[in-house]
C-alpha cells in the first residue's frame, strides 16, 4: 500500500492532462445538463488538486520529466513541468473551474438543456488542449494542441446569443488559421534544420544554425504566428469582438486562459528554445516589441475610454493588458521579466472576475450596455461590490495583484534608465482608471432604469466565485510569494543566471 501514493506522484503529469480529456467524451455521452456540469465540474477541481500536487513538488526550483508511453525523448513525447508550467498549468485549472462552477446559471438562460452537455464537452476539450500546450516538451504538439484549443474557442464563442457571435467566431477561425499556418512552418524549418521537434534538444541544435537563413525565416513566421494568437497590437483584430459576443461566462473562461497560455508558448519558445541571445540580440526582436507593445497599451486604453458596452470595454482592455506582458518581457531583464510572468497571472484571475461579475449582472439585465448597468450597485450590491475590487485592481492600486505587476514593470524600465517609458506606464494606468471609473460611476451613482429597479442579486453559484476572484486579488497583492516570489525564480532562470 506504501507504493500506491508514490506510484500515483509519478503519474500525475499524464493524469493531470487525462483528467479533463477523458471526461469531455463522458459529458457528451449524456443529453442532461445538470448531470454534465457535474462531471465537469468535478473533473475541472479534481484538475485543480493535480495542479497544487505538481507546483509543490517543483516549488523552488525543480523540473519534472514524464515520458509518454515509455519512450525517452527526443525519440519519444516528453512532458516537462517546471515552476513556469506549473504557475501556468495553475492558472488555466484554477480559474477554469472557477468559471465551470458558475456556468451552469449563466448557460441557463441562453441555451437549452439538452444541448448544454455539448456545451460542457467544449470547454472541457478547450481546457485540456490548454493543459496540453502547458505541459508538452515536444514543439510539434504544442500546434496540435494550440489546433484543439482553436477549434474548441471558436466553438465556444459561436454558442453565443448574439449573431454577431457567428462572424466573431469566423474573424477568430480565419486569422487563428493563419497565426496556426505561421507557426507550422516555423516548427517545420527547424524540424529541416535539426532532425528533432524536442524542445530541450532544440535548444542545444540550434546555436549552431544562428547564421542560417532558414532559421531566421522561422524565427520570422513564428514570431507573427504566436502574437496572432496572443492577440498582441497591431494583431488583436479578433479579439474584441470575440470576447463582446461569446456567452457571458466564457468570456470570463477565454480571457483568463487562452492568450495566457499563447503568451507562456511565446515566452517558452523565444527563451529557452531559440535562446535570448539570438531572439534578442541576432533578431532584435526588442527593437519590434517595445514600441508596439506600449502603442498596445496606449491606444486600446484610449479606446476603452470611449466604449458604451461593458464587455466590449473590458475586452479593449485586455489588449492594453496584453502589452504590458509583452512590453515586460521585452525589456529583458529581471523585473520586466517578472511583472510579464507574475501579470500573466494576475490579469488572468483580475480579468476573470470582472467578466464573471459582470456576466452576473447581464443573467439579470440581459444587457451589457452600460445604460441597461445604470444604478446596479444598489440593487446588485455583492455583484458589483467584486467588480470594485476587482477592478480597481486592474487600475494596480496598492495592496491588489495589479500593483504587484505595475511595480515591477515600471522598475524594469527605470533599471533601463527608460523614464520615458516609465511614465507612459503611469499615464496608462490613468487611462485605466478612467474607463474603470466610468462604469462604477455608472454602476453606482446613474438612477437605474425603470425596468431594472427591483431586480434581484445574482444567483450564489455566480457570485461565490466572483468573490474568490476579488479576495484572491486582495491576497496576492499583499502575498507574492506564489506569484512574484515564483516570477522571479522563473525569470533569473529564462535570463541564464546563476
Amino acid at each position: 500500500m506504501s507504493q500506491i501514493p508514490s506510484q500515483l506522484v509519478e503519474q500525475l503529469p499524464a493524469v493531470q492532462l487525462l483528467l479533463t480529456l477523458l471526461a469531455a467524451p463522458i459529458c457528451s455521452m449524456f443529453r442532461n445538463g445538470d448531470l454534465s456540469w457535474r462531471i465537469a465540474t468535478v473533473a475541472s477541481w479534481a484538475s485543480v488538486a493535480c495542479a497544487f500536487a505538481l507546483l509543490h513538488q517543483v516549488w523552488g526550483g525543480g523540473s519534472i520529466s514524464y515520458e509518454m508511453g515509455g519512450w525517452p525523448p527526443p525519440w519519444g513525447i516528453e512532458v516537462v513541468i517546471d515552476e513556469l508550467t506549473a504557475i501556468v498549468l495553475l492558472l488555466v485549472t484554477l480559474f477554469g473551474a472557477l468559471v465551470m462552477t458558475a456556468l451552469r446559471k449563466s448557460l441557463s438562460s441562453i441555451m437549452r438543456h439538452q444541448r448544454q452537455s455539448l456545451y460542457y464537452t467544449t470547454f472541457l476539450l478547450c481546457m485540456a488542449s490548454l493543459i496540453g500546450i502547458t505541459i508538452t516538451g515536444d514543439a510539434f504538439n504544442v500546434l496540435v494542441f494550440l489546433e484543439i484549443s482553436s477549434l474548441a474557442t471558436y466553438t465556444l464563442i459561436a454558442r453565443g446569443r448574439d449573431r454577431r457571435a457567428l462572424t466573431a467566431a469566423f474573424r477568430y477561425l480565419i486569422m487563428g488559421t493563419i497565426g496556426a499556418t505561421f507557426i507550422l512552418i516555423a516548427i517545420g524549418f527547424m524540424y529541416m534544420l535539426t532532425g528533432t521537434l524536442n524542445m530541450a534538444d532544440l535548444s542545444e541544435r540550434l546555436p549552431e544554425h544562428y547564421d542560417n537563413k532558414v532559421l531566421h525565416a522561422s524565427f520570422a513566421f513564428f514570431t507573427i504566428g504566436i502574437a496572432l494568437k496572443v492577440a498582441m497590437f497591431p494583431l488583436h483584430y479578433w479579439l474584441p469582438n470575440a470576447y463582446t459576443y461569446s456567452p457571458k461566462a466564457t468570456t470570463a473562461f477565454l480571457a483568463a486562459t487562452a492568450t495566457k497560455v499563447s503568451l507562456y508558448v511565446m515566452i517558452r519558445f523565444i527563451f529557452d528554445v531559440y535562446g535570448v541571445e539570438f531572439a534578442f540580440g541576432q533578431m532584435q526582436l526588442g527593437t519590434l516589441l517595445v514600441p508596439l507593445s506600449i502603442a498596445g497599451i496606449l491606444v486600446a486604453s484610449l479606446t476603452a475610454v470611449f466604449q458604451d458596452d461593458a464587455k466590449r470595454l473590458l475586452a479593449w482592455s485586455s489588449v492594453a493588458q496584453l502589452g504590458y506582458m509583452a512590453l515586460g518581457m521585452a525589456l529583458l531583464n529581471a523585473n520586466g521579466l517578472t511583472s510579464a510572468v507574475t501579470h500573466m497571472f494576475n490579469h488572468a484571475m483580475m480579468k476573470a472576475g470582472l467578466f464573471l461579475a459582470l456576466a452576473t449582472m447581464i443573467y439579470r439585465t440581459q444587457s451589457s450596455s452600460l445604460a441597461a448597468l445604470s444604478g446596479i450597485g444598489r440593487t446588485m450590491p455583492w455583484t458589483t461590490g467584486a467588480f470594485a475590487i476587482l477592478g480597481i485592481g486592474l487600475i494596480g492600486v496598492p495592496f491588489t495583484a495589479g500593483f504587484v505587476s505595475k511595480w515591477y514593470l515600471v522598475s524594469g524600465a527605470l533599471d533601463k534608465d527608460w523614464l520615458p517609458v516609465a511614465i507612459l506606464l503611469i499615464i496608462s494606468s490613468l487611462m485605466a482608471i478612467a474607463y474603470i471609473g466610468k462604469m462604477l460611476d455608472v454602476m453606482y451613482f446613474k438612477p437605474a432604469p425603470a425596468e431594472f429597479a427591483d431586480i434581484k442579486e445574482g444567483p450564489k453559484s455566480m457570485l461565490i466565485p466572483c468573490w474568490i476572484f476579488a479576495l484572491l486579488t486582495i491576497y496576492f497583492g499583499i502575498d507574492t510569494r506564489l506569484t512574484a516570489g515564483l516570477a522571479g525564480r522563473v525569470a533569473s532562470n529564462l535570463l541564464g543566471a546563476s
